[in-house]
């Protein structure tokens, strides 16, 4: 947490952001809309619109507050569905939801691609899991990836701008046309805003958790000139039997700093390193982890992690996270001030998703893995020919499946399982808490899977089943995890959006407004065409309202 003093310089700092002169050295003049050179892109994980209100008020003097009180503040935005990390980041870069994007989840399953490790392909049986996560890596135990980078975990910064290099192709999933595994920009369906800003012949830059990240590059994957992703699930000490970065929110703090390390390196004109002379992007941002872990972990550091009693207030180790977060925003903001590029920058601010339940009262952790086991069994009972008819699930706190067979006769088979399932499962303290319909509140199978999510019929990304969860559900076989994501409830997709830069006037708008509109309005910022995005032309996929 900041001291008065310092507080007070962040916030003169995030005020840069829309008025020069600030600082007493400079004179007060108001920058245009026709002077945004730059846009950094920030999302904090796990973060609610409900936080963001509830930490200004408490800190006035704070980064946060700074950029509220000289930003569009939209508290009614909206992430996709899923409410994950992957489609809800590549909203924000692309302009389009899961059915246009092609990505359901960080993991999922394609029908119409073959399973990772296929080297023979003719006659081989399509269906394959599609996981861009820490599972990628070549080490996953080492926060380069398994680079062989010395002097980890500090050295990290040294990592290869190019993570393509730690992934191991063998996880991949193969391409049956080639034969050949299909990295993640080829994946994705659509181009993103690095590509169109690339293109243009404006560098860019980005960081994330994991090397599969390369994702956001899209199609040709080289349109990032500098991808810093240090992976978040490796363990400081590099061995698979220590704590990884999120098991101690202190951790995870330790982690997202080396990202924002990277950020203010790349505001000096220089590369994520800080070793190379580069050019300050046009383009750039990163994620932060430190809110997610501090809502999912149960306890951190002898602390209570999440919310209070009310479902509002921070626990001690939430309200540290915060708390540090604002902190990092505020050396960001301040390293644009000391590049002289505050006024000619847009800072943008929101989440990937949010996370439920907020209420730990009402939490109810079940064991999804001993439901889809009974479901395997019994249609293997009676299809010996589809020993698994569940092929892929997801399960945090939504349900997503992947059916073998996807007759309406099967999605009915496990629809009908799932809401015939009772048991029990465990409350916040891990007691015993007795759950029906296997958590579930409404199931969307087959045909109205597909409706629900606007895919085309036989669309081969789309899940077979998609369950929204009775409130507090989180699917889960310990009790070291108190919230999830996926969901549809406000806790998972309310999230902060806040635009603050040159022209920009204060206000609050409480218009409904999706994620995906970042994407063209970061193009508009840009003075790129949004049309560019092929998302936004397939979705309509408007800039935000005011800007």
């Amino acid at each position: 947490m900041f001291g008065p003093g310092r507080a007070a310089t962040v916030a003169c700092a995030a005020l840069l952001i829309v008025v020069a002169g600030c600082s007493s050295d400079k004179p007060a003049q108001t920058a245009g809309p026709g002077d945004a050179q730059h846009v950094l892109l920030l999302s904090i994980d796990g973060m609610h619109q409900s936080d963001l209100t509830g930490y200004v008020q408490a800190h006035p003097n704070s980064a946060l507050a700074a950029l509220v009180g000289r930003g569009i503040d939209y508290t009614n935005a909206q992430t996709p569905v899923p409410s994950d990390s992957f489609p809800g980041l590549i909203a924000q870069v692309t302009g389009g939801n899961p059915r246009t994007t092609g990505v359901y989840y960080d993991d999922s399953y394609a029908h119409d691609l073959l399973a990772p490790g296929t080297t023979n392909c003719a006659g081989a049986k399509p269906g394959g899991a599609v996981s861009f996560t820490e599972e990628l890596d070549k080490d996953v135990t080492k926060i380069d990836g398994g680079q062989g980078l010395k002097n980890l975990p500090d050295g990290v910064l040294q990592m290869t701008r190019t993570p393509t290099d730690v992934i191991d192709t063998a996880k991949l999933p193969v391409d049956p046309a080639s034969c050949k595994p299909l990295m993640p920009g080829e994946y994705l369906k659509v181009n993103t805003v690095f590509a169109v800003a690339h293109d243009a012949g404006l560098r860019t830059a980005w960081s994330d958790k994991h090397p599969a990240y390369a994702i956001l590059g899209g199609p040709g994957a080289s349109s990032i000139d500098d991808l810093f992703t240090p992976e978040v699930d490796s363990s400081p000490a590099g061995s698979k039997d220590a704590d990884t970065w999120t098991d101690d929110n202190a951790l995870t703090q330790r982690y997202d700093t080396y990202k924002v390390d990277a950020i203010t390196n790349e505001i000096a004109g220089k590369d994520h390193s800080g070793s190379t002379q580069a050019g300050v992007p046009s383009l750039f941002g990163m994620n932060f982890q430190s809110v997610s872990t501090a809502e999912k972990l149960t306890e951190s550091g002898s602390q209570p992690g999440g919310y209070g009693p009310d479902g509002q207030s921070p626990g001690p180790v939430l309200a540290s996270a915060l708390g540090f977060v604002d902190t990092q925003i505020g050396r960001m903001v301040s390293a644009l001030d000391a590049a002289g590029i505050a006024d000619t920058t847009t800072i943008i601010v929101s989440a990937k998703h949010g996370q439920a339940p907020m209420k730990p009262d009402t939490l109810t952790r079940i064991d999804d893995g001993q439901i889809i086991d009974g479901i395997n069994a019994e249609w293997a009972a009676t299809h010996p020919d589809v020993p698994e008819l569940v092929a892929h699930a997801v399960d945090d706190d939504a349900m997503i499946m992947w059916l073998a067979d996807r007759s309406p006769a099967a999605a009915t088979f496990v629809e009908d399982r799932l809401r015939a399932k009772a048991g029990v499962g465990t409350d916040i303290a891990g007691k015993p808490k007795p759950f029906n319909a296997s958590g579930t509140d409404r199931i969307y199978a087959g045909a109205e899977a597909v409706t629900f999510f606007g895919a085309a019929p036989g669309d081969p990304r789309v899940p077979d089943l998609y369950a929204t969860t009775q409130p507090g559900t989180v699917y889960t076989g310990g009790t070291s995890k108190i919230a999830e994501h996926g969901g549809v409830t406000p806790a998972d997709r309310n999230v902060p959006l806040i635009v603050a830069g040159p022209g920009i006037s204060s206000r609050v708008d409480q218009s409904t407004v999706a994620t995906a509109q970042i994407a063209p309005t970061i193009l508009a910022r840009l003075h790129l065409d949004p049309k560019k995005l092929q998302a936004v032309v397939a979705e309509n996929t408007a800039t935000l309202p005011g800007l």
